[in-house]
């Protein structure tokens, strides 16, 4: 009667894997009725991945060691997957002799159907972000992108600055059109000029056709220009060309061709420096600083880390065909506190190294590079914080990590647990394990007491 009255599922199996025992919740979070699953193999009812080669269950009998809160995905009896949280125990008799294994199961559906709400809370245009300053940026975005007004998007390489070009040819009346990328760091001169704007057949030896160039291909759509701090002062000429008067001509053609597209440029350079040492012209220059946006490095926007992370583990779990559900506290402690010299793209990096090596559901340290947790790292928390005592140790680390993390959803438990992937009771026992001082209250009312 006690486990029919519970929430999680519970099951038992024989010696011979067969089912003696499915509770009330079992059949709810399965769909599979308790008389068609006794005496049926564990496997056939819960089809988990885990269950041919790496069964939870197996494990605990033979090693005779229990298992806490392992995720996995069940399918269930619509052929739906299920993530559900396991944890296995051995089953003795009275005379202490091994008879079979139990185990409970956690529906986990409320909890990723939440967590997808939260990222979508945090998301734009594919754009992922809790930070003040980036969300500052969203909303110039939704102000300029319907405007044929030049954009220069500023920013060290890796902070996302295609994925704004995207999002600004997206919210413009120009996205039933073609969006054109050139990165102009990446092509020399010659092949970039040609690039850019094609040639006639003849203009040049191996020229045996005409080649339409990307300005071309992006007529009525956008054309992307990054790292325009790349190009020569040649280049320049011809570019400040299109920017003025809208045309430009192709290579070894005497006709000027109409030029219908929006430009976005961008660098990770510093342009003013460049002008004043004579490196990029002064009035191209003025012609692209219409509207300029600069995009904060993830050093400075570092309660973004979470989001990604989880975003960027699903994405690499699902192309590889695992289970991982997320990271230990002490890998997302080691990975708040990296500096990121690359930025987004080094952190998406380190996520992908991290899945592969990665053999269970979690990611732990053993897992990340070893240039992430070896490298001393330097915290960069907002002054208007209060903050921790400096790390000394990886506990320091995760004390300051839970500390920030609550103090941002307003002292709320259950937020910071979602936001962190992790039950509500786990995050309050590390509270207590930690000893972390937090004030009076779980943020779910202003100033009254949990």
């Amino acid at each position: 009667m006690i486990l029919d009255s519970i929430t999680d599922g519970v099951f038992a199996v024989d010696p011979d894997w067969k089912i003696t025992f499915f509770n009330c919740a079992a059949e709810q979070i399965t769909g599979v009725k308790k008389a068609d699953a006794i005496g049926q193999y564990c496997r056939e009812v819960f089809k988990a991945g885990i269950c041919e080669q790496r069964c939870s269950l197996r494990q605990t009998i033979e090693s005779n060691q229990p298992i806490m809160s392992q995720f996995i995905y069940i399918v269930d009896s619509k052929g739906d997957r299920i993530p559900v949280s396991i944890s296995t125990a051995v089953l003795r008799d009275h005379s202490g002799k091994v008879i079979g294994g139990i185990e409970t199961f956690r529906d986990l559906r409320m909890v990723e159907q939440l967590r997808k709400e939260l990222t979508d809370q945090h998301s734009f245009l594919g754009i992922i972000s809790n930070n003040r300053e980036m969300h500052r940026l969203f909303k110039m975005l939704e102000l300029i992108s319907k405007d044929e007004t030049t954009i220069l998007l500023e920013g060290e390489s890796g902070t996302g600055k295609e994925l704004f070009a995207r999002a600004i040819h997206s919210l413009s009346h120009r996205k039933t059109g073609p969006m054109i990328t050139v990165n102009c760091g990446a092509l020399p001169d010659t092949l970039l000029e040609s690039e850019l704007f094609g040639y006639k057949a003849g203009a040049f030896t191996d020229a045996k056709r005409d080649k339409p160039g990307r300005l071309a291909l992006a007529q009525n759509g956008s054309l992307f220009l990054d790292e325009i701090g790349d190009i020569s002062p040649l280049l320049q000429v011809k570019l400040l060309r299109v920017l003025q008067d809208k045309v430009y001509e192709p290579l070894g053609s005497i006709k000027s061709e109409k030029a219908n597209v929006r430009i976005v440029v961008s660098t990770n350079k510093n342009l003013v420096e460049l002008v004043q040492k004579g490196l990029f012209r002064e009035d191209l220059y003025y012609r692209i600083n219409i509207v300029k946006l600069i995009l904060p490095p993830l050093r400075k926007r570092k309660e973004d880390i979470p989001l990604l992370v989880e975003y960027f583990a699903q994405k690499f779990s699902l192309l590889r065909g695992k289970e991982i559900y997320g990271m230990s506290p002490e890998a997302m402690s080691i990975l708040m506190y990296y500096d990121y010299p690359g930025n987004i793209r080094e952190l998406e990096n380190i996520i992908e190294y991290a899945t592969l090596v990665c053999t269970g559901h979690m990611v732990r340290i053993e897992h990340l590079p070893e240039s992430v947790h070896r490298k001393p790292a330097h915290r960069i928390i907002p002054s208007s914080e209060q903050v921790m005592p400096s790390a000394s140790s990886l506990v320091d680390v995760e004390k300051d990590f839970i500390y920030v993390n609550l103090r941002r959803n307003n002292w709320s438990r259950k937020s910071t647990a979602a936001q962190m992937g992790i039950h509500p009771t786990t995050l309050w026992r590390r509270i207590r394990r930690l000893n972390l001082q937090i004030p009076e209250r779980d943020g779910r009312s202003s100033g009254k007491s949990s």
